[in-house]
């Protein structure tokens, strides 16, 4: 099922056009990518399911129901930018963040507890915000983010800031809440945490949905069926295989790139391969996220 189902949302500023017909669909309990360059009109569509702002056209479900002031008890959202008080200290902002939420202090308590030790930061309470780094902060504002418990949360880059060790473990926690049955909309432009951690992406490039589905069937759809080949012979000739580049290694071992015809089986090529030439390796070479976003951005610009 659908967590969020978004048709022809559009959001138009004086004369800046936001958001152009989108429509998109956020599976439950998925980590959803939503992608796009700087000013395509992310946070605007962030900002309209968190109902800071509203659409000029269109409509937004939350499992099947019209997006209302309620559905707000149900999401947690981490903006790109941060929002704590800084010379409030981080155990009397963390429960009064977690009663607006409707937290009783007692619930609020426990949450603050359970978060502290998972982050190990039991001697946090009396530091004021001013005083920790970007990277502790972010711990903070995460944690105000997930302490409610919501069913779903919209991550705007959640790990900036941290250093590598600290954004693996926000990573984790992120794949433990939906492992607990939450649905995360995660925009980022780091492509190597979409290729970790996203099930589903959408792409916004400039105010229109360019790019919408499982990372898998995104990644067919812009596979260019092109094959690596590890073996040993004379250069192979298919009918219909063109070979795109070629080289050596170690010697009598050669490496060729095989480009097939759209469609082609890949079981059914290596056979016709291994006819040919003694294979020790065979791969598809599938294209990353990052080649995606690049070569959707620079089509446009062509």
């Amino acid at each position: 099922m659908d967590f969020i189902q978004v048709k022809g949302v559009s959001k138009a500023y004086a004369e800046h056009q936001a958001l152009r017909d989108v429509s998109l669909t956020v599976p439950e309990q998925s980590i959803f990518g939503l992608l796009g360059p700087n000013g395509a009109g992310k946070t605007t569509l962030i900002r309209i399911i968190n109902q800071i702002i509203e659409k000029d056209q269109g409509e937004i479900l939350v499992k099947g129901q019209p997006l209302a002031p309620e559905h707000i008890a149900i999401i947690g959202y981490l903006p790109e930018e941060r929002g704590l008080y800084k010379k409030m200290k981080v155990g009397d902002q963390l429960l009064y963040l977690a009663q607006l939420r409707g937290l009783t202090k007692k619930q609020a308590m426990e949450q603050i507890r359970y978060w502290f030790k998972r982050f190990e930061i039991a001697d946090w309470w009396g530091k004021k915000v001013e005083d920790l780094s970007k990277g502790m902060a972010q711990k903070v504002q995460f944690i105000s983010t997930v302490m409610h418990k919501p069913k779903l949360i919209i991550l705007d880059e959640p790990f900036s800031g941290f250093d590598p060790v600290n954004a693996e473990l926000i990573k984790d926690e992120i794949l433990e809440l939906r492992r607990q049955g939450a649905t995360i909309i995660f925009s980022t432009h780091r492509m190597e945490s979409v290729e970790q951690l996203c099930d589903h992406v959408g792409m916004i490039h400039k105010s229109q949905l360019v790019l919408n589905g499982s990372k898998e069937e995104v990644k067919k759809q812009y596979s260019k069926n092109v094959f690596t080949l590890h073996y040993l012979g004379e250069d192979p000739t298919l009918d219909g295989i063109e070979i795109v580049g070629q080289d050596s290694e170690n010697g009598e071992f050669k490496q060729a790139a095989i480009k097939a015809p759209a469609g082609t089986n890949p079981n059914d090529l290596l056979r016709q391969l291994i006819d040919k030439v003694e294979v020790h390796g065979f791969r598809e070479e599938v294209p990353s996220m990052n080649d995606i976003f690049i070569s959707i951005v620079k089509e446009d610009q062509a």
